[in-house]
């Protein structure tokens, strides 16, 4: 099994994930060649050699009209601020607001009044890139869920965030840039480590804000992250969101027979080695998960007390709970009752299912557990959108309609069911 461990022991920014990707590539070549034809507005993408602690890889230099930018996705999302930036956020982790820190910024300049992108902006821009479609699609989600971060963590709607158009532009660069490279690299299993996201608090337009920032940390909901001695913000949005969306999981490296190692530079200089690694290599077979199952057999209860039992049980915390007709002992009727549950959580159900059942006793088994990862996205019909329920991993990739949504839109126009989900279809 083709599997990528991406270690983020120094954060990760998107231009430094994409530097990392970059050096596993076969082809480079062809895929700068790429990054380079894209149309994007005076974007410009070059691969560098970088040193870090005495470590050689690579810094992606993403420029706009020759101007290496900061990601300006914090604080630039109102129309109340003058946006007069003038460059002093270095961000080497001296409490200044900089969201990549892998980009120097070191200059004045005086182009206090560049337009402004939307996420509408941002959609029409990823759309028609001369990109596969698998690619755009991940760019979108992407690009959506750092909307949904910052719109969460600045109280406005999605519709009113506005990107600094230049710092915009650098960032679609950067998500594209890894989309892609994961596209050709079609890795079976991408497993990601905890993510350092520095500590102490960060100066941007908005006055002095926490690390992780609040988008940040809104798009590291249930990622594993920690802080430490580094002060300064490590880890960007766009790094954020792009391993949030492609990590299958998340946690210390699995066996590997290594092939080949990929280092994405940052720019600043710290104690320790300012790099994001990749590992890329084969592992052996195996599942993506563990779940706990706790089965008993169960002769003496009617059918409306194992159904409110089931009911409880779901209540306490069980992922899913099913029976199954048997045949107990002495030849009487019984159902086999099953409660899965997630691993620490056995002990919690188990009495749950010892209060809820007449059952004296259960089996509990730790398993091993193959699984997509789930996911959503919106699809536009003629008639409303309808969310899709998305499942990737191990090669595969699908996608199903929320029934509900797509039912509701059928009642409210007078349509067959077929006809909205057709149209949904072309979407997809």
């Amino acid at each position: 099994m083709k599997t990528l461990y991406i270690e983020c022991n120094m954060g990760a920014a998107g231009d430094m994930l994409m530097s990392a990707l970059y050096e596993l590539l076969e082809d480079k070549q062809g895929f700068l060649d790429t990054m380079n034809s894209l149309g994007l507005p005076g974007v410009r993408v070059e691969a560098a050699s970088a040193v870090t602690s005495g470590i050689t890889g690579t810094h992606m230099k993403v420029t706009v009209h020759g101007e290496e930018e900061d990601e300006h996705l914090h604080h630039h999302h109102d129309h109340e601020h003058p946006h007069e930036h003038d460059h002093e956020h270095h961000h080497d982790h001296d409490h200044e607001h900089h969201h990549d820190h892998d980009h120097p910024h070191d200059h004045d300049h005086e182009h206090h009044h560049h337009p402004h992108a939307t996420p509408d902006h941002i959609a029409h821009l990823i759309d028609h890139l001369p990109l596969p479609e698998e690619v755009k699609t991940h760019a979108k989600v992407v690009y959506g869920a750092i909307a949904q971060a910052e719109a969460k963590a600045h109280g406005c709607p999605v519709g009113e965030v506005h990107y600094h158009e230049v710092g915009a532009l650098d960032a679609v660069a950067d998500v594209a840039g890894v989309c892609y490279a994961l596209y050709l690299l079609k890795p079976d299993k991408i497993v990601v480590s905890p993510i350092h996201v520095g500590s102490g608090t960060v100066r941007c337009a908005h006055g002095i804000m926490p690390v992780p920032a609040p988008a940040t940390a809104a798009l590291l909901s249930g990622v594993p992250t920690y802080g430490g001695e580094i002060r300064g913000e490590l880890c960007t949005p766009t790094g954020a969101a792009l391993l949030a969306h492609f990590a299958q999981s998340f946690g210390s490296m699995p066996v590997l027979n290594v092939e080949k190692v990929g280092y994405g530079v940052g720019t600043r200089q710290f104690t320790q080695a300012n790099c994001v690694r990749a590992f890329w290599g084969e592992s052996q077979e195996g599942g993506n998960g563990e779940i706990v199952e706790l089965v008993c057999n169960i002769d003496d209860m009617t059918g409306e007390a194992l159904a409110f039992a089931a009911e409880q049980l779901l209540a306490a915390g069980a992922l899913d709970v099913y029976t199954i007709p048997g045949v107990m002992k002495k030849g009487r009727p019984g159902h086999v009752l099953t409660v899965l549950c997630q691993v620490g959580k056995e002990k919690e159900l188990a009495q749950a299912v010892l209060r809820h059942t007449t059952t004296n006793g259960l089996r509990v088994r730790r398993c091993e557990k193959y699984f997509l990862t789930p996911g959503s996205k919106r699809v536009d019909t003629p008639w409303g959108a309808v969310r899709v329920k998305t499942a990737e991993g191990f090669g595969i990739s699908r996608a199903k309609p929320e029934y509900e949504d797509a039912a509701a839109l059928a009642r409210e126009n007078a349509l067959p069911l077929a006809a909205v989900l057709k149209e949904v279809n072309k979407g997809l």
